[in-house]
């Protein structure tokens, strides 16, 4: 006997009747939401979700300008523009009318905005748990894109980067992950949103006290020498964003920092700023900061 959902089917197609669009609920970042499956027309506001749906080899038919990322570009340049990461387009959305739109981090604060022309999920990745956050969120692509098989797939290539990592650090000592912005520096604790480096990793941090504000906690070069980390993470929003500027590693080239045990064992690692800043919670950028600390912490020093 046919089950009911079949047996409607059965008779839209004898009535020449459209069948119902199905329709799936998955886990956003403001709760649970139900939304016709498999979209064919996505907007995307945000670079996290963007990078995710790339990794599940979803195309997407807006994107904001700039995106920064260069392993993007692909699926960017079938997209149209939309605005950019904090200020949509409204015009062209409109004429790309989009069958959803998708928000997150820098963008979330247009949902309410943006759902007059589509319905809109934030997928948010926040600092609190960025690791489950991530998983969360892949699943949830996942089961709206009916990618269930390639997104266990890439969630075990997260964890099996996962376990490398915390391999790679064991035993090496604390870090201190410090973000520069031209000549200012700040730091960030496990509860920031690159805290998942401790977390995740089981990376003793250098100085325990730091709070969770998203832009991390102003810091000086003496504060760098006193809390003498055996590494030190950097992150240079400056070359994340493209703009000009004293580099990292000429901001952290002063006679404070190199006397740390970080910049004497030669454990200043320069990470990759565009993926972890413009894309943090994305499941491609990261495994690329995963894959550069597994080859920083297991590397011959000098």
């Amino acid at each position: 006997m046919l089950s009911r959902s079949l047996a409607s089917l059965a008779l839209a197609l004898c009535l020449g009747l459209p069948a119902a669009a199905r329709t799936v609920t998955v886990e956003t970042a403001t709760g649970p939401a139900e939304l016709t499956a498999d979209p064919a027309r996505v907007a995307v506001m945000d670079i996290a979700a963007l990078d995710t749906l790339d990794a599940l080899g979803v195309d997407v038919a807006g994107v904001p300008e700039p995106h920064y990322l260069p392993y993007l570009d692909a699926t960017a340049s079938r997209a149209t523009r939309i605005g950019t990461l904090f200020e949509p387009d409204f015009e062209a959305l409109a004429i790309l009318d989009p069958d959803l739109i998708v928000v997150g981090s820098r963008s979330s604060g247009q949902a309410a905005a943006l759902a007059r022309i589509a319905p809109t999920i934030d997928m948010t990745v926040t600092g609190q748990d960025m690791l489950a956050e991530t998983r969360a969120r892949l699943r949830a692509y996942g089961r709206l894109f009916g990618r269930e098989t390639e997104a266990a797939a890439l969630e075990a290539a997260l964890d099996a980067r996962i376990a490398a990592a915390r391999a790679a650090v064991a035993g090496k000592g604390d870090a201190l992950i410090v973000l520069t912005n031209g000549g200012k520096i700040s730091a960030y604790g496990r509860d920031s949103r690159f805290g998942w480096l401790h977390t995740a990793l089981g990376l003793p941090e250098a100085h325990p006290d730091l709070g969770a504000t998203t832009h991390g906690e102003a810091i000086s070069f003496e504060f760098v020498a006193e809390t003498d980390p055996d590494w030190i993470l950097a992150i240079d929003r400056g070359a994340a964003i493209g703009a000009s500027g004293e580099a990292a590693a000429a901001t952290l080239d002063n006679v404070l920092v190199r006397g740390t045990e970080a910049a004497r064992a030669g454990q200043i690692v320069y990470l990759d700023s565009g993926p972890l800043y413009i894309a943090g919670g994305g499941v491609q950028s990261m495994m690329h900061t995963l894959d550069e600390i597994v080859a920083a912490f297991s590397a011959d020093r000098p």
